[in-house]
């Protein structure tokens, strides 16, 4: 029965404990602004002991160093009565002066009995405590700047030292340190020049110290304010640091690796380490309040960059100290390799013995390889093909001599990709083409290049993988067979097949179209023997009633018998070439279809320029084939166009100039044009936009005045309809020709 109670009341006193036990709130109040940087490493160090605890750290900023009137101090008491109104905490942190006296002189406004600690003061007053009856609760540590330390040793590494310079400001701060650098100043060597600096500017202080002065020094204490009190920010102080041309010593961290020598510094990461350990400790009841302490943890440290330029030895202080900067010796360098070397060492010395007699063994088989690479090469470029060959990863690792020659370059190409081996490549038009079929393994392919020129040449692009049994390794072989003539050869043939069959079939209805007019003569002649019979009377007089119309008859019968032979000349191909006027072989063409045009209501206008040569030497008949082929599709597109918009009217201009040594014959209409998708496409074999066509004519006209006749002949677009350009060379005595 007693061990069970004795276990409830166990029970209940640990949930008591538990229920009542709360976490540690302390208060702290800054001297400055969130950014100031002593401060804020301060409390990143009391935060670093903190961490992992329960306490619970409210942060207050006074921003005292832009803002320090005695009407500012009461309205910011007045806005803390505020905030700190249903607040309780264990512990009051001030951080630096003006946190500190703030604290004793509203102590009684703000606070009950919450105990004080403080950092960051230089200079401790139990009677300034004991003014506010304080004595029992401030405790705190106390910054100690090795100032009178630094004064000598800046003496000993610089033994020819003639001139000091001493940097203070004049803030609270400043005033702390002024008597330890007084005391520090009488004390120093007499010979040497003090300038004691505490009310200037940074731009004074970096024009003064502009200017390298042999045997002189500066000592920086701090310069945070100036003679007017403007605020500096830790960049700025640096720069102007960084910026002196004589060596400048610190007694903090704070400009460490931002232009300062170094010297004994006060760690101030370190300061507010000490500092929350100091917290931690009055918090956890194991450090007895009030109590003061003096921070004396220093180190020595100096930049070796800055310490070379100035010619400083730290050495000459016979101290232990730490250099930032500093090159790495080899051995730093390369320790954890050298460690490794020694480990291995007896593994090498066995892999050594083996990759000798591994390398013997090598050596044997490869002149056997090498006879035999020998003999592959022989019989690669003995090859008339153009031959590369990749491994995997698309490097190139072989080719053959007509590859080398194909390509015109390659010295800078092994062991590269193909598109890396084609920056070196200048031209442009096979670069472009080439690439995609390196760059990847392809089926076997038709390539078209062309050179530099312009000149186009074919290619059968065959690629087959492989794999070498020995190394397992793998590629692609890549053979490119040149077949220019034998697509040269292809093309001509179904050109010539192309042209042949037109001919046939211009031949077989210029026959037909002959048997048609042979008949009809007959009949024409009868009409006109029929009407003339007409025109007497019985007794052999004139008949006046019907001459009128008998002599229309007449007309038409003529105008009929002559157009039949017009059109059996223009029918037949023309077998050899003949002089010709080119504007009569446009009229001639024209008058064929001139009711043709007349009934579908399309103005025909030729226009000569004047001192036009009109003569050329070619094939009249096949000429005027190709016009009436030209406008009979320009006669087609305005019909059709006409059938959507009525209004519009037809018009077919036919423009014959000189250009140099040419003639040229331009033919536009208005009926709307090539679509841009077809204008590179209409002079191909049986390409037409008509339903049930076979679009040879453009066709035949490209090869009548290309092929035959040798002029150029091209299709393009105005603003309403299209334009089809031909251009012949003119004749004189010294004209020679293609066709």
């Amino acid at each position: 029965m007693k061990k069970k109670f004795f276990l409830l009341f166990t029970f209940l006193l640990l949930t008591n404990i538990s229920l009542f036990a709360k976490n540690p709130n302390i208060l702290i109040i800054n001297s400055y602004h969130r950014g100031f940087e002593w401060s804020d490493k301060i409390i990143n160090g009391m935060e670093k002991v903190f961490y992992g605890t329960k306490i619970n750290a409210n942060v207050l900023y006074m921003d005292s160093k832009r803002i320090a009137s005695t009407k500012y101090y009461k309205e910011l008491k007045e806005l803390y009565l505020v905030q700190l109104e249903k607040s309780k905490y264990d512990l009051v942190v001030a951080i630096d002066k003006f946190a500190y006296e703030f604290v004793l002189q509203n102590y009684k406004e703000l606070f009950t009995t919450e105990p004080v600690y403080f950092i960051g003061i230089e200079q401790y007053s139990k009677q300034e405590v004991q003014k506010y009856n304080l004595e029992d609760k401030v405790s705190g540590l106390l910054e100690r700047r090795a100032i009178e330390e630094m004064t000598t040793y800046i003496y000993k590494m610089i033994p020819k030292l003639e001139k000091l310079y001493i940097i203070n400001d004049g803030s609270k701060n400043g005033d702390d340190s002024d008597p330890f650098i007084t005391n520090a100043i009488e004390n120093l060597h007499k010979d040497i020049k003090i300038e004691y600096i505490r009310e200037s500017t940074i731009d004074d202080l970096t024009k003064k110290f502009s200017v390298y002065k042999k045997n002189e020094a500066i000592f920086f204490i701090r310069f945070y304010n100036d003679k007017y009190g403007e605020l500096y920010k830790n960049s700025e102080i640096a720069t102007m640091i960084d910026n002196c041309k004589i060596p400048v010593f610190s007694t903090d961290t704070l400009f460490i690796n931002k232009g300062s020598v170094g010297g004994k510094l006060v760690d101030i990461n370190s300061l507010g380490k000490s500092a929350g350990d100091d917290i931690l400790n009055i918090l956890n009841k194991k450090l007895k309040t009030p109590f003061t302490r003096i921070h004396e943890d220093y180190d020595f440290i100096f930049d070796y960059n800055k310490c070379k330029e100035f010619g400083i030895k730290p050495e000459l202080l016979k101290v232990k100290f730490t250099y930032i900067n500093a090159p790495k010796s080899f051995f730093e360098k390369y320790r954890k390799f050298i460690d490794t070397v020694f480990v291995v060492s007896p593994f090498l010395v066995l892999l050594i013995l083996g990759l000798i007699h591994n390398l013997f063994l090598r050596i044997q088989k490869s002149k056997i390889s090498q006879q035999r690479i020998q003999l592959d090469k022989i019989l690669l470029n003995a090859i008339d093909s153009p031959i590369v060959w990749q491994d995997n990863y698309g490097n190139i690792v072989e080719y053959n001599t007509k590859f080398k020659e194909f390509m015109g370059f390659l010295s800078k190409c092994k062991k590269t990709t193909f598109s890396e081996c084609m920056q070196y490549y200048k031209n442009i038009p096979i670069k472009q083409t080439l690439e995609p079929f390196f760059d990847e393994s392809l089926g076997e392919n038709q390539l078209v290049i062309k050179d530099n020129k312009g000149k186009e040449r074919s290619y059968l692009i065959n690629q087959e993988n492989y794999v070498e049994d020995i190394y397992q390794t793998r590629g692609t072989v890549t053979v490119l067979t040149d077949i220019t003539k034998e697509k040269q050869a292809i093309k001509e043939r179904a050109k010539n097949q192309e042209f042949i069959i037109q001919q046939s079939k211009l031949a077989e209805i210029g026959e037909i179209f002959s048997s048609i007019a042979h008949q009809w003569k007959s009949p024409l002649v009868e009409i006109a023997t029929i009407a003339q019979e007409q025109l007497y009377n019985k007794e052999g007089e004139i008949d006046e009633v019907n001459s009128k119309y008998v002599n229309d008859i007449m007309f038409q019968v003529k105008y009929m018998t002559e157009t039949i032979n017009s059109f059996q000349k223009f029918i037949m191909p023309s077998t050899k070439k003949s002089i010709f006027d080119i504007s009569e072989s446009v009229h001639e063409m024209l008058e064929i279809i001139r009711h043709n045009m007349k009934y579908n209501y399309i103005t025909v206008k030729v226009e000569v320029k004047p001192n036009t040569n009109l003569m050329i030497l070619g094939y009249k008949n096949e000429l005027m084939q190709t016009l009436l082929n030209i406008v009979n599709n320009a006669k087609d597109a305005i019909i059709k166009l006409k059938s959507k918009e009525d209004s519009r009217k037809g018009v077919i201009n036919i423009n014959i100039e000189n250009i140099d040594n040419l003639v040229q014959i331009e033919i536009q209409d208005n009926g709307g044009g090539i679509p841009q998708k077809h204008i590179n496409k209409v002079f191909n074999p049986y390409f037409t936009t008509k339903k049930n066509g076979h679009g040879i004519g453009l066709y035949m006209a490209k090869v009548i005045i290309e092929d035959k006749m040798g002029g150029k002949i091209k299709a393009s677009n105005a603003n309403d309809g299209a334009i089809l350009t031909i251009q012949l060379e003119t004749y004189n005595e010294n004209t020679s020709f293609r066709g």
